[in-house]
C-alpha cells in the first residue's frame, strides 16, 4: 500500500504521466473513429479530398509541435521565476499544477492523433486510395479548435499562477488541507523510550514522507511491544541510523528481534528523496517562510511581500492553534503502542517567527505583521497555558529585536501597540479561564450543600 501511495504521489507531480495517457487515449479514439464509415454528405464528415485531408493533418501536426515547444518554454520560465524570486521549494507546486498538465496533454494528444492519421488517410495496403475515414479527420479539426482554446486559457492561467498572491494562496490551501485531513492528532501522553529499547536501523536515506501507524500497530500488537519512531514526518534520516525503537514493558522479557520489524517499518514508513505535503504541514509553512525571507533579503528588499506571507501564515497558524498537536499515540492489545513523534504548536511558532523576525527586525511593518499573527493565534488558542506562554514569549522577543534595530522611536509605535494587543488578548483568555474555573467550583459547592 505504501508503494502505491508513493507511485500516486510521483505521478501527481510528473509532467509526463498524464500526457502519455492522453496519447494512448488519442490513438484509441482515432482507431475507433477510423472504423466508422460516413459519406461525404454527412454534416459530421470532412468535406475535402484525400489530398486536402493529408495536408490538414500535416499542418495540425506541425502546428502542435511549435505550440508544445512554446508551452514548455513558458513553463520553464515560470519555474525559474518561482525558484529564484520566491523559493526553490515552490517548484513542486508548479509541477503538480493540474491545469498545466491537462493543457500539455491536450496538445500532445492532438499531435499524436494527427500524426497517426497520416498512416490511414489516402493509403491502404501500400497503395493510394480515394476513400479515407472522414469522421476521424473531422476529429482532428475538433482537437485543433480545442487546443486553440486551451492555448488562450494556458496563457491566462500562467500569468495568474506566477503572481505572488496566487502562489501563496495555493500553499495556504494545500497546507490547510493537510492540517484538516493529513495531520496526526497529537497531545497524548507518550511512554518514554526505556534504556532496554532495541533500535531498528533505517535501510534508506531521505526524508520521512508518510507514516501508516495502524499498520505498525498491528505488528506491535502481534508481538506485544511498544514502537516509537525517532524522526518526525518531514525530517531527514540517514541509512544505518536509528529509525525506531521497540521494547517490551519489562526489561526481564526477551529483547524483541529487530529483524522482524525492519521489513514492516520499510513498508509502513515511506522515506523519499524530498519532502511532500501529504502529512507534513511544516513544509507548507517553510515555503511561505522562504517567500518572506527572500523578500526581506537585501537583493530583493520587498517587505510588503513578506507581510503578505505572514498574513497567509496567520491563517495556517490559527488552524494549528485549534488542534491538539504533539506526539501521536495509538494503543493496542497486550500493552502494545505506536508513538509517532510530532511537532508542538510552540515548535511551529518558534521556527516561523524566528526566521522572519531575524530577517525583518529592521522593518517595523514586518514586526507588526508578526504580532498581528500572534494576536490572532491568541484569540483562537483559548486558555492553553503552554501556547499562551509561547505567544507571549515570541511577542517579547519581537519587541526586543525591533527596539534594538530600529533607530527612530516613532517607528516603534505600531510594534508597541501590537505587543500590548497580544498581551491583552492573552490576559483576557486567562481571566475567562479563571472565571470558568471559579464558576465550576461554586457549582460543586452548591451541589455538595444541597446534597448534605
Amino acid at each position: 500500500m505504501i508503494r502505491r501511495d508513493a507511485l500516486s504521489e510521483y505521478a501527481r507531480g510528473s509532467l509526463w504521466v498524464l500526457p502519455t495517457l492522453s496519447v494512448l487515449a488519442a490513438l484509441a479514439a482515432g482507431s475507433l473513429l477510423s472504423l466508422v464509415s460516413v459519406g461525404p454528405r454527412s454534416p459530421l464528415a470532412f468535406q475535402g479530398t484525400v489530398g486536402d485531408a493529408r495536408t490538414l493533418l500535416i499542418g495540425i501536426a506541425g502546428t502542435m509541435v511549435t505550440v508544445i515547444a512554446l508551452l514548455l518554454g513558458l513553463t520553464v520560465v515560470a519555474l525559474q521565476l518561482s525558484s529564484t524570486q520566491y523559493s526553490p521549494r515552490l517548484l513542486r507546486n508548479f509541477l503538480r499544477d493540474r491545469p498545466n498538465q491537462m493543457v500539455l496533454s491536450a496538445f500532445v494528444a492532438t499531435f499524436a492523433y494527427s500524426a497517426a492519421g497520416l498512416y490511414t488517410v489516402g493509403i491502404s495496403g501500400g497503395h493510394d486510395t480515394a476513400s479515407f475515414p472522414r469522421l476521424a479527420v473531422s476529429g482532428a479539426l475538433v482537437l485543433l479548435f480545442v487546443s486553440l482554446g486551451l492555448l488562450v486559457y494556458f496563457a491566462d492561467h500562467l500569468v495568474h499562477s506566477i503572481q505572488v498572491d496566487a502562489i501563496m494562496h495555493v500553499v495556504e490551501r494545500s497546507t490547510l488541507s493537510v492540517i484538516r485531513d493529513g495531520l496526526f492528532t497529537g497531545g497524548q501522553d507518550a511512554p518514554e523510550t526505556p534504556a532496554w529499547a532495541v533500535p531498528v536501523m533505517s535501510p534508506h536515506s531521505g526524508y520521512v514522507q508518510k507514516v501508516r501507524p495502524r499498520q505498525l500497530l498491528a505488528c506491535a500488537a502481534e508481538h506485544g511491544v511498544c514502537l516509537r519512531l525517532r524522526p518526525r514526518v518531514g525530517e531527514h534520516v540517514v541509512a544505518g541510523t536509528t529509525l525506531a525503537w521497540i521494547w517490551h514493558d519489562s526489561p526481564r522479557d526477551p529483547a524483541p528481534d529487530w529483524r522482524v520489524f525492519s521489513p514492516i517499518l520499510d513498508a509502513a514508513v515511506r522515506v523519499g528523496f524530498e519532502r511532500t505535503l501529504e502529512q507534513d504541514a511544516a513544509l507548507g509553512i517553510r515555503q511561505l517562510v522562504d517567500v518572506a525571507c527572500k523578500a526581506l533579503s537585501p537583493a530583493v528588499n520587498d517587505p510588503y511581500t513578506a507581510v503578505q506571507a505572514v498574513d497567509h501564515l496567520s491563517v495556517i497558524f490559527c488552524a494549528l492553534a485549534r488542534r491538539p498537536l504533539g506526539n501521536h499515540v495509538l494503543r493496542g492489545d497486550h500493552g502494545a503502542a505506536v508513538i509517532v513523534p510530532g511537532r508542538r504548536f510552540t515548535d511551529y511558532l518558534a521556527v516561523m517567527c524566528g526566521l522572519i523576525r531575524r530577517y525583518g527586525a529592521r522593518e517595523p511593518t514586518v514586526a507588526h505583521a508578526l504580532l498581528r499573527l500572534l494576536g490572532n493565534c491568541a484569540a483562537v488558542a483559548g486558555d492553553d497555558p503552554d501556547r499562551c506562554a509561547a505567544i507571549e514569549e515570541q511577542a517579547r522577543i519581537i519587541l526586543a529585536d525591533a527596539e534594538r534595530e530600529v533607530a527612530q522611536p516613532a517607528d516603534l509605535a505600531l510594534v508597541h501597540a501590537g505587543v500590548e494587543s497580544v498581551r491583552q488578548t492573552v490576559a483576557e483568555n486567562r481571566l475567562e479561564s479563571r472565571q470558568a474555573a471559579d464558576g465550576a467550583d461554586e457549582s460543586d459547592d452548591r451541589y455538595q450543600s444541597s446534597s448534605s
